[in-house]
């Protein structure tokens, strides 16, 4: 029987006994290495672009030796004002990507011994970085589409005759939103998070390069697709598949999200859906890469990625 690819060993390539192990200098030097790939580790002055740095050893900064700014390896990213330790950065990194199906953050404030607040917003910002490695992505070839419904739930009553008909719209409590997807076979899945499913037609007319081909359900919104695409349909009221038409690739996406909100979350503001579908699409296209892969391809786009404008300082704000 063939073994599934997260039981294998190339599936564990790192792990929270390896990165303690290592010490806190390992951690950093890592760090250093994601920030500045084109100089080995060596620090580039963000500001002025110059390669002619000081270390301030004592604070673990540098200094600009052209224009004097004195920055550290987190100054300008997504990172930027951390208190946490290294070793506890890398660690929060590694059990993200371990949570294949998520994590919440009370378990990661558990894990690490932190505030629920520092793992809720550290975990939004690993969200938010690696949301922009699908930035501007744009699919061809075979394309599904689908959306998925998520929240919006009215508990039924007690007695039966005081409940209500859910699916009416004037029984909603407005926090009801679609996750439109759009996913190349064999590729890229980009979710989009929309008030009606129809929506999805004009994404898939700014996201899907001219002559793919679509695949979709028999929903009628979909017929608008027929004047830009060629479309396959599949009613799966009669199959899953037929004769290659399917949306099955998109399924497996909102699978992932719906185990990952139920299971783990248990509930998601409307506000902050995108950035837990950006995740679960993240997860679902690297499902092949080891969690070591996994975790230095996070780290890479936080290093990349500025200072959040949504989550810095984001309990300040709140409170």
């Amino acid at each position: 029987m063939t073994q599934h690819f997260l039981l294998s060993a190339e599936a564990r390539s790192l792990s929270l006994k390896e990165i303690y192990k290592a010490g806190e200098e390992a951690a950093y030097q890592t760090f250093r290495a994601m920030r500045w790939p084109e100089t080995n580790g060596e620090a580039v002055c963000p500001r002025c672009g110059c390669v002619e740095t000081y270390d301030i050893t004592t604070r673990r900064k540098f200094k600009c030796a052209a224009c004097g700014h004195q920055f550290s390896v987190t100054s300008g990213t997504i990172f930027a004002s951390r208190k946490m330790e290294f070793t506890d950065l890398l660690a929060a990194i590694c059990l993200f990507v371990n949570g294949v199906k998520g994590m919440s953050a009370l378990q990661m404030s558990r894990d690490l011994d932190v505030q629920y607040k520092t793992a809720f917003v550290m975990m939004h910002k690993l969200r938010e970085a690696l949301s922009a490695e699908m930035r501007g992505l744009e699919l061809s070839g075979e394309v599904e589409i689908d959306g998925c419904y998520i929240g919006g739930h009215i508990k039924p009553a007690n007695l039966k005759k005081d409940r209500i008909d859910r699916r009416k719209a004037r029984h909603q409590t407005g926090t009801r939103r679609v996750v439109v997807a759009l996913r190349q076979r064999g590729g890229r899945t980009l979710p989009f998070v929309t008030r009606t499913e129809d929506e999805g037609v004009s994404i898939a007319g700014r996201t899907v390069k001219a002559g793919s081909t679509l695949y979709a359900d028999e929903a009628a919104h979909w017929d608008a697709l027929y004047r830009a695409f060629p479309l396959g349909r599949i009613n799966h009221s009669e199959a899953y598949s037929l004769d290659g038409a399917h949306t099955n690739n998109v399924e497996s996406y909102f699978s992932r999200l719906r185990r990952m909100i139920r299971g783990q979350h248990h509930k998601v503001s409307p506000q902050y859906l995108h950035q837990y579908a950006s995740e679960a699409a993240w997860k679902e296209d690297h499902r092949r890469e080891s969690n070591g892969a996994l975790a230095g391809r996070i780290t890479r786009l936080a290093m990349a990625s500025p200072v959040s404008r949504d989550w810095a300082g984001y309990w300040q704000r709140a409170c």
